[in-house]
């Protein structure tokens, strides 16, 4: 970790975590796809039970980001007792708290539903989805600390495996139970259950075997100190994931009015700024263990080249991907949901939208994983909440009753333009921190 040429590490690590990050997306995408055939109505309970499935990704990040990117800076320091404690705190903790969000959510699922931005034609079937992904949820949010504990500690390789599996499993599931069994929504959504269950067992049995450090009840440390190192490494993931959930709930009632294809158009284009987004924080997670592992050991030369290299490799892909996607937003759209031209028409101009600020994302996201690796929690935090809060939510509540629909298709270029003027300068800081120290190094 502290020797290897930079680049070729980042490569190593990034690889698998995109793959890994490409199948949990696609599967994901698998459900809007099956469920686009059911209905409009359907496919918009899939974007409606998006932000529910933040909520769980969301402690599952929080736990994993936070004791894996902690991890790798102890590991880099051999402390490997402190790196044992913190894996099973994060691992147990996660499971444990998503059990306990799921029993209260099964009991009021209807009201929940519709706080979450069901129509009254949404509303069945939102319900039928939601009921088996919150089933799942103590294994969906373990899998992410499994999966994010093994790329920190450099087996990306393996936790690839893990997700690509279950990815794999689901697009075989979802057709088989909606369509042959009969099954409906309530299919896709047993389908991605499984798939869950069926990662997270390969993870725990790698995790096991494979990882470098291995999980124990007897390591399991309730105290400050240890959910204080988790919180200052997982809070900027807790709060990305949190405010995405708020987000889309807002987003949902703001399309509300639109009618069911407006959810159904958003909740597909998000879908589709998934991929796009799975592919960049792939390289972001790939260059978070580097990070990691040689800020711990000093090597802040090695930290900055692997930040520049993201930056740049991210930013020339992200403007291909903008111009496809721009050149063909329509039948990328139609994709999801063939023969409804309203959803089609209204998804193509939104994501037509997001694709003037698509550029953008590369040091967004490289250096909020910078921030927050380094240990710099609140700037990373807050950068984590601009993007899809503090910019995002205020624009899809006052925009829409100005300017119709049209407030709902600009908000998130328009949160992506002002989130790039904020991190600029908090990353700037911390570069100049470690040129300074590399400096003083240099002189020493």
């Amino acid at each position: 970790m502290t020797e290897t040429p930079v680049r070729r590490l980042i490569m190593s690590l990034a690889v698998p975590t995109v793959i890994s990050n490409l199948i949990s997306t696609l599967y994901n995408a698998a459900d809007t796809f099956f469920v686009g055939q059911i209905s409009t109505s359907a496919s918009a309970a899939v974007g409606v039970a998006l932000s529910l499935q933040a909520v769980i990704q969301a402690i599952g990040f929080f736990f994993g980001q936070g004791s894996g990117n902690n991890m790798s800076r102890q590991l880099g320091a051999h402390h490997e007792e402190t790196a044992a404690n913190l894996a099973s705190t994060g691992f147990f903790s996660a499971f444990i708290l998503s059990a306990l969000v799921a029993v209260p959510c099964l009991i009021f699922l209807e009201p929940l539903s519709l706080f979450l931005g069901s129509s009254e034609t949404i509303l069945p079937y939102a319900m039928d989805y939601m009921f088996w992904i919150l089933l799942a949820a103590p294994f969906m949010a373990s899998s992410l600390v499994l999966n994010n504990q093994l790329r920190f500690e450099g087996n990306s390789f393996y936790s690839m495996i893990g997700l690509t599996t279950g990815g794999v499993l689901n697009l075989f599931l979802d057709p088989l139970l909606i369509f042959v069994f009969d099954m409906g929504i309530a299919g896709a959504a047993i389908a991605t259950a499984i798939s869950q269950v069926v990662s997270f067992t390969i993870l725990l049995v790698l995790s096991e075997k494979i990882g470098t450090v291995k999980l124990s009840i007897r390591a399991f440390r309730f105290s400050s100190k240890m959910f204080g190192m988790i919180t200052n490494g997982g809070l900027p993931s807790l709060c990305r994931q949190s405010v995405t959930s708020v987000a889309m709930i807002c987003l949902n009632n703001a399309a509300l009015p639109f009618g069911d294809a407006a959810i159904a158009a958003m909740a597909i284009v998000n879908k589709i700024g998934n991929f796009t987004n799975s592919i960049l924080l792939g390289v972001g997670q790939g260059f978070q263990p580097v990070c990691g592992y040689n800020a711990g050991a000093g090597r802040y030369e090695r930290v900055k080249e692997g930040f520049w290299f993201c930056v740049k490799s991210m930013a020339v892909l992200l403007l291909v991907l903008a111009v496809l996607e721009f050149i063909w937003a329509a039948p990328i759209v139609g994709f999801f949901r063939k023969g409804d031209p309203d959803v089609i028409a209204i998804g193509a101009i939104a994501l037509r939208l997001r694709c003037f600020t698509l550029v953008f994302s590369a040091w967004i996201v490289i250096s909020n994983m910078l921030l927050q690796t380094t240990g710099r929690m609140w700037r990373a935090s807050i950068l984590g909440f601009a993007r899809q809060g503090i910019v995002l939510i205020p624009v899809v509540w006052i925009l829409p009753p100005l300017i119709g629909i049209w407030g709902i298709q600009i908000a998130q270029p328009l949160a992506d333009l002002i989130t790039l003027l904020m991190s600029v300068p908090m990353t700037m800081s911390v570069i100049r921190t470690m040129n300074e120290k590399v400096a003083e190094e240099t002189r020493n």
